[in-house]
Parts: structure tokens; C-alpha cells; sequence
């Protein structure tokens, strides 16, 4: 294990020891059981355990998530009902301004209005090529360090400045997931959790994250082979889904360096859209073109200079 993997092994540990002494982990527990009350049929009903379990009671934040979605046509999901529960998404814990500067997320009032604003305008821009409709989209970095993790969250966070729109950033970097250690989050399952077992319940792997309206899909416990994970039925069903279901809300994919592995070019089959990131000055032009040309070109949305 290198020195990097300990500390953050480290760090880790000490995360989940504070969540459980001060009842974080139970809070995480309510929110995602809370994700899927009053869930249609396919998922069965989530019992909140707490007597803090009315707060949740109020919203079903991931209800309409179900198999039979694929079969709805345009228009099926009522948007009114849909605002209504964004309106009611709850939050077990915020992250404070500190919290957020310290991690290099973005939020509307932050002081580094550059960096907000570059954000926004990446916003407007997918917004303006996607006509204003929800997408998914594979952020992928053109080598290791790219700062994928960064850009993907940050673009997610973006999006849920918005109070009509809701976001959810999925970890699809198996080996070498980050987001949740970056959230301070003690997350024990997620992403392949779900796709191994066809009975698995979708609340478990969804996260709180502390910014309003943004949920974060965990890349989970089972890392092995992850492009058996990506190449399965159920991950295709699962990403048709969610996009259909949730016309408010956009699905970010941070995955590995497109240089490291085939996930990257596999995830993107299966979305909207495809973005690449580069590191400033750490890459040649060449190596850069060759990253950007294993994207399919009618999903490419371009490439983002990190740094």
C-alpha cells in the first residue's frame, strides 16, 4: 500500500470514528431510507428507525426509481409533483462556508467569484447544447491527476445552485474512489453494491452530501473487474432510469483517467454526453487529442482546462 493510500486510509478511519460517536452514520442511514418513501412499486417502503424519522416522512426524494420507468414515454413524470419534492429534500448535515472552501466546492456566495463563475458558465453552455433538459455525463480525466473528482463535483454542485434542479454525482471510479473520502462520508455501500444484487435497494447507496440538492452515488464495496459492472444490463437500465425519472435533475459520472482504463469510453456509451479534463501543462497536445478521440465524437462535449 503506498503512502498516499495509508494516509488516506487514515483519514478515512478517523471519519467514520467521528460519524459513529456523534450519530452521523444513523443521520445517513435516515436520509437514504428517507430517499425512498413512498417509492412505486419494484422497492419496497423504507422504515425510518429515529424519532427524527417525521422530517423525513415529508419527501421521497428517489421514489419514482423503478424498472418499469424505462417504459414511460416523455411527458409520464408530473413536474409539479416532482418541484414538490425537491422543495422538500432535507439535509441531515450542511456543510458550513469553511467546509466547502476547504474542499474547493463551489457555492453562490463564495468569495472566489472566478472560480463560480467559470462553473456557471459551463453550466449555461451544456445547458444551452442540451436545450435545457436533464442529461447524464461521463467527466473523465485525460491522465492520472487530472482533477476529474474536482471538475465533476464542482459542475454538480453547479446545478444545484439552481432551486428548481436537483444534481447527483455518481463514483464510477472504482479503482480509486475519491468523492466520498473528499464529503467525509463513511460510505459502506454503493454503486456495484447495487448492481451485483438484482434485490438491492437503491436508498442504501444514495448519499446526503451537505449541499442542498445534491446526492452522490458511492462507487461501493465490490471493486473488482469494474468493466464488468459498467458492460451489465442493470447499469444501462439504471442511468435510462434515473434520467427519465428525474426530468430536474442532472447525472454526473466521475470516472477513471481515460488513459487508464476502458470505463471511461464504456460509461460514456451508455450517456448523454462525454467530457474531458486536462491538466494544465502536465500533458503534450498529442497526448491530450488522443485522450479527447476515444470519446464517440457525438457525445464529446469538449475538453476543460484544470489547473
Amino acid at each position: 500500500m503506498t503512502e498516499q493510500k495509508q494516509k488516506r486510509a487514515a483519514r478515512e478511519a478517523g471519519v467514520r470514528s467521528r460519524q459513529k460517536s456523534s450519530g452521523a452514520a444513523d443521520i445517513n442511514g435516515q436520509e437514504r431510507n428517507g430517499d425512498l418513501q413512498n417509492q412505486e412499486s419494484g422497492f419496497e417502503q423504507q422504515r425510518i428507525e429515529s424519532g427524527q424519522a417525521s422530517d423525513f416522512q415529508q419527501w421521497d426524494d428517489s421514489r419514482m426509481l423503478v424498472p418499469s420507468s424505462l417504459e414511460l414515454g416523455a411527458g409520464a413524470v408530473d413536474k409539479y409533483v416532482i418541484s414538490k419534492q425537491i422543495v422538500k429534500m432535507q439535509e441531515p448535515r450542511r456543510l458550513t462556508r469553511d467546509d466547502m472552501d476547504e474542499r474547493r466546492i463551489i457555492y453562490p456566495e463564495s468569495g472566489n467569484r472566478d472560480l463560480v463563475n467559470r462553473f456557471r458558465h459551463l453550466r449555461t453552455k451544456l445547458l444551452e447544447l442540451s436545450g435545457g433538459n436533464n442529461f447524464t455525463m461521463v467527466v473523465s480525466g485525460a491522465c492520472e491527476g487530472a482533477g476529474s473528482s474536482f471538475m465533476a463535483l464542482n459542475l454538480a454542485a453547479a446545478f444545484a445552485f439552481d432551486q428548481s434542479k436537483t444534481a447527483l454525482i455518481i463514483d464510477c471510479n472504482l479503482r480509486n474512489p475519491s468523492l466520498h473520502y473528499q464529503l467525509e462520508l463513511a460510505a459502506e455501500t454503493g454503486l456495484t453494491d447495487f448492481l451485483e444484487d438484482p434485490d438491492y435497494d437503491i436508498g442504501r447507496i444514495i448519499y446526503p452530501t451537505g449541499i442542498p440538492r445534491l446526492r452522490l452515488i458511492p462507487a461501493g464495496s465490490q471493486r473488482e473487474t469494474p468493466s464488468e459492472f459498467f458492460t451489465s444490463f442493470r447499469m444501462k437500465q439504471f442511468l435510462q432510469a434515473i434520467r427519465r425519472r428525474y426530468p430536474d435533475r442532472f447525472i454526473v459520472l466521475d470516472t477513471a483517467p481515460i488513459s487508464e482504463s476502458p470505463d471511461a469510453r464504456i460509461l460514456g456509451e451508455l450517456c448523454d454526453y462525454s467530457m474531458l479534463v486536462v491538466p494544465h501543462g502536465k500533458i503534450t497536445a498529442t497526448a491530450a487529442e488522443n485522450a479527447a478521440q476515444a470519446f464517440d465524437p457525438e457525445k464529446f462535449v469538449g475538453a476543460v482546462i484544470n489547473g
